[in-house]
């Protein structure tokens, strides 16, 4: 999703009674204190009552069935997304199926609830000028894995892996997976050390032909922030190598690690 794209589609809607736009901002954060009883659901129900009573008395028989619309799409979206809610939900609807805005987000939110002639935007846009268009990159010795994330969501995950035969680096898409054992005993130990020792030689020249490949994906994503986590001296050397500028270093080894933690950890902490 295009964040920016569906602010400035949303930006453009101005609507008259009977016809007004629901919007909800729901905190479903499984860490936050408050929510740990899933008092997200109370606060929910009461959102969605506090508009019906308030239309009951208004006495609008169309802007009553217009929000009777909204409010069950709103409920089927619920129940059919709880069990993959992360830290917040976000609807923008209308009755007449006009504007339907709705998704889960790994950012938090705090828990709004409007019934009016726009969108109230404050808070998407607040999501998506702390949370741009990012790229990871993750280096570890002959690998190195780009991964695209948008608004703490993980897109994509590209990997590089340095074939040590050719000296060319192979580009695979998908999340990463372990190499296999390079053997056993002494044998691995021998193997191991062996790498070690031509790839500390070689490491700056190696990162040197890779850099232009990462400066390419970089453009290819719209990357807006750039972070690069792994060994000192390896983000050093590719980033003196890559056009790009780099926003954050992270000095962790966290290649291995499930993507979605990865982003949860030097992203949206």
């Amino acid at each position: 999703m295009d964040l920016n794209k569906e602010i400035k589609k949303l930006e453009n809607i101005h609507l008259e009674k009977p016809q007004q736009v629901f919007t909800m901002y729901l905190n479903t954060d499984p860490s936050d204190p408050d929510q740990q009883g899933g008092e997200w659901k109370i606060h929910l129900k009461n959102g969605l009552n506090n508009f019906e009573s308030y239309l009951k008395e208004d006495g609008d028989s169309d802007e009553k069935r217009n929000f009777w619309a909204v409010k069950e799409k709103v409920q089927n979206f619920i129940e059919e997304n709880e069990q993959q809610f992360a830290k917040s939900a976000v609807v923008i609807a209308t009755g007449d199926d006009t504007v339907w805005f709705a998704e889960r987000f790994q950012m938090p939110v705090e828990s709004e609830f409007y019934w009016e002639s726009e969108p109230v935007l404050d808070q998407l846009k607040q999501m998506r000028e702390k949370f741009p268009k990012t790229g990871i990159i993750l280096t570890q010795k002959n690998q190195i894995k780009c991964i695209d994330a948008n608004l703490g969501m993980v897109n994509d995950t590209q990997l590089f892996e340095l074939d040590l035969d050719t000296e060319d680096w192979r580009q695979h898409q998908g999340p990463h997976r372990a190499n296999a054992s390079m053997g056993s005993g002494g044998a691995k130990n021998s193997k191991q050390d062996q790498f070690e020792e031509r790839f500390e030689a070689n490491r700056y020249r190696w990162y040197k032909s890779v850099a232009p490949k990462l400066d390419k994906l970089a453009k290819e994503y719209d990357w807006e922030r750039i972070y690069m986590v792994g060994d000192k001296e390896e983000l050093k050397d590719l980033d003196d190598n890559m056009n790009k500028p780099v926003n954050e270093f992270v000095n962790k080894n966290l290649l291995d690690h499930e993507e979605s933690k990865v982003v949860n950890e030097v992203i949206t902490q």
